[in-house]
């Protein structure tokens, strides 16, 4: 009788520590380990704080206006159809719309698009169906792209290089070598081939394997809609994403390269700043050094971050020409010609 007491003391500390590891596990999900790097200490506590708070609102607005933009484009598209040199504009217009579902699809791996899990899961999926990327396996890529920024044996995103020439500058820029190997990458998620990727624990594997093979099965239906006379996925679709593509990669190699090649976030990463209607698309992901210094930061609290932040910030472009301009500068302008071989 006189120990009553215990079991509601005992259960409610059980129930407090299950919530703190469970709030403990999402803020590491949001925030891809990152907690110890050099730069974080820029910011008070107490506003990282105030900056982390989600919003299912904000993404629901941010997402359907992202749709929005879309669904235009895609009218402007079949206004133009009749008109082939309209018809091309049009379609790099949409695909734009379409290639930086990206943005939205790397704001719900870091769980800060949405406050609910639920919905991050759900438009995060639906974002990399609509980007070419697969959200199961980019999550853990990009942790290990958070976590080991611009080391090169464990960054991800080096596991292609960086340009190191003109020439090699513009076939990242061109897109093929992303059209190229996608197909590939997702065969290999698809048929479980994770051996060469090391940021995919084993226990991923059907996981990954069965996300990859739904997403591939959803790209195989529109190519047989097209192969069968179909042309809705060809011109709204496909065609516009590969056209557009080049502007995707034009502000995705501006991120880092040209950076320092340490852990320290304020040096290793560039904020762009850019017009409304990329930061609109793009989720407020050009302010990409205040992103990576604070990933708990949801995009619609990057602007502030960037206030805060701005005087202690090492690259600052003006716009994606600008710092596509200073990196095309780094740049050799042609290969190195290769070794001439003497016969002794």
């Amino acid at each position: 009788m006189g120990f009553r007491w215990l079991l509601p003391a005992l259960t409610g500390k059980l129930a407090g520590a299950a919530m703190d590891a469970t709030v403990a596990a999402d803020g590491d999900a949001r925030d891809m380990g990152t907690a110890g790097l050099l730069g974080r200490n820029a910011l008070d506590i107490a506003i990282v704080r105030s900056l982390s708070l989600r919003s299912d609102l904000h993404g629901l607005a941010r997402f359907g206006a992202h749709l929005a933009v879309m669904a235009l484009t895609g009218l402007l598209v079949w206004w133009t159809r009749p008109n082939w040199w309209l018809t091309v504009p049009a379609m790099v217009l949409h695909g734009f719309t379409l290639v930086t579902m990206f943005a939205p699809m790397h704001e719900c791996v870091h769980r800060t698009a949405f406050a609910s899990r639920w919905l991050n899961e759900v438009f995060g999926w639906l974002a990399g169906l609509l980007s070419f990327y697969n959200f199961t396996y980019y999550r853990y890529y990009h942790t290990w792209h958070h976590r080991y920024t611009q080391d090169p044996d464990r960054d991800p995103e080096l596991m292609t290089p960086k340009p190191r020439n003109r020439w090699e500058y513009l076939s990242e820029l061109s897109g093929l070598g992303f059209w190229f190997y996608r197909p590939l990458l997702f065969f290999r998620l698809a048929t479980g081939q994770i051996g060469r990727y090391p940021f995919l624990p084993a226990d991923s594997r059907s996981r990954v394997a069965l996300s990859a093979a739904l997403q591939l099965s959803i790209y195989v239906a529109g190519i047989v809609s097209i192969a069968l006379g179909y042309d809705f996925a060809l011109l709204y679709f496909f065609l516009p994403a590969m056209l557009a593509q080049p502007l995707l990669r034009a502000i995705l190699i501006a991120e880092h390269t040209g950076c320092s090649d340490d852990e320290n976030g304020l040096t290793n990463t560039r904020t762009t700043l850019t017009n409304g209607f990329i930061r609109l698309l793009m989720w407020n992901m050009p302010y990409h050094t205040e992103h990576h210094l604070y990933p708990s930061i949801p995009f619609y609290q990057l602007p502030r971050a960037h206030r805060e932040l701005k005087e202690r910030l090492t690259h600052v472009a003006p716009s994606y020409v600008a710092a596509n301009r200073t990196i095309l500068d780094t740049l050799t302008p042609q290969p190195p010609a290769p070794a001439s071989s003497q016969t002794p």
